[in-house]
């Protein structure tokens, strides 16, 4: 079932016609009484009822709103022009929100891809695109919202790395962009059912679960001082190497094998250590 249109007319034609039959209709009926007469009566009872029937086929349609119609069990059509609007009176009537809205789902503990628990949650911006696969195709739209979103996430989490991933995996982390697409797209295949269309799914929190938070704080900063001492060589080794061929180049002085190994370790202990250094001054002669 898809929604189609329900062409409506201008309700403010119809409230003046009811209007008019709610005062026709009693004077009429009054004035049948002082004359005794059957038939007028019946007539003011018609147009009294009529101009009721009349007035019940109106509604108010907001900006960004839309009422669903039904007659007898059979889906009519969607009205969605803004205004007083008039339709057959004897359809059933149920209005429905088609503005954007907001679910911050709560915070999911799940396993990422490698076994690690972590609490994930995120926040999805959705608004009804079909509204009659939004009222007959799921029972309650806005829970299939709801739970088909807790859905994703964990499917999310469980599709991939919190960190670290082999083979340059995708992660939740370091690929967050990404990651905020995949669960988009995921989104709204699993919602499409329900007539929604998601605008925007981004993760609102990602962190280890507290039980193993520790320990995963410990592996990143371990980590992370891996990778600043190798930076820190790797910038030794090189001012090393520029300063024996600037020496060489500029025929300061000349050093034997041994007296390059010793220099090069002083270098690289100055260099490389984590506290300052306190140099020796030799006094004498080189040798």
């Amino acid at each position: 079932m898809t929604e189609k249109p329900l062409t409506s007319i201008s309700g403010y034609i119809a409230l003046l016609i009811g209007l008019l039959g709610l005062l026709v209709g009693p004077a009429l009926f009054i004035y049948a009484l002082k004359q005794a007469s059957f038939g007028l009566g019946v007539l003011a009872f018609v147009i009294f009822i009529g101009a009721w029937i009349v007035l019940i086929g109106l509604s108010v349609i907001n900006p960004n709103e839309a009422i669903v119609t039904t007659f007898f069990g059979d889906y009519v059509g969607t009205m969605k022009q803004n205004g007083l609007r008039w339709v057959n009176p004897f359809y059933t009537k149920k209005k429905i929100s088609l503005r954007a809205r907001n679910l911050n789902g709560q915070t999911l503990k799940v396993n990422d891809k490698m076994g690690n628990p972590i609490d994930i949650a995120a926040v999805v911006v959705w608004q009804v695109a079909d509204t009659a696969r939004a009222l007959f195709s799921v029972d309650d739209y806005t829970l299939f919202v709801q739970i088909q979103s807790e859905a994703a996430v964990r499917h999310l989490a469980n599709s991939h790395a919190y960190d670290n991933a082999e083979d340059g995996d995708v992660t939740l982390r370091d690929n967050t962009g990404h990651i905020n697409d995949v669960l988009e797209v995921e989104l709204n295949e699993r919602l499409s059912r329900a007539g929604v269309t998601i605008i925007e799914a981004r993760i609102s929190h990602l962190a280890y679960s507290p039980e193993i938070a520790g320990a995963m704080l410990q592996r990143q900063q371990a980590s992370a001082v891996v990778a600043a001492r190798r930076q820190i060589v790797d910038g030794a080794v090189g001012m090393v190497e520029m300063a024996l061929a600037r020496l060489a180049e500029k025929n300061v002085v000349t050093l034997d094998e041994e007296r390059k190994a010793a220099m090069v370790s002083n270098l690289l202990v100055v260099l490389c250590g984590e506290k300052n250094v306190n140099p020796v001054v030799n006094a004498g002669s080189l040798y």
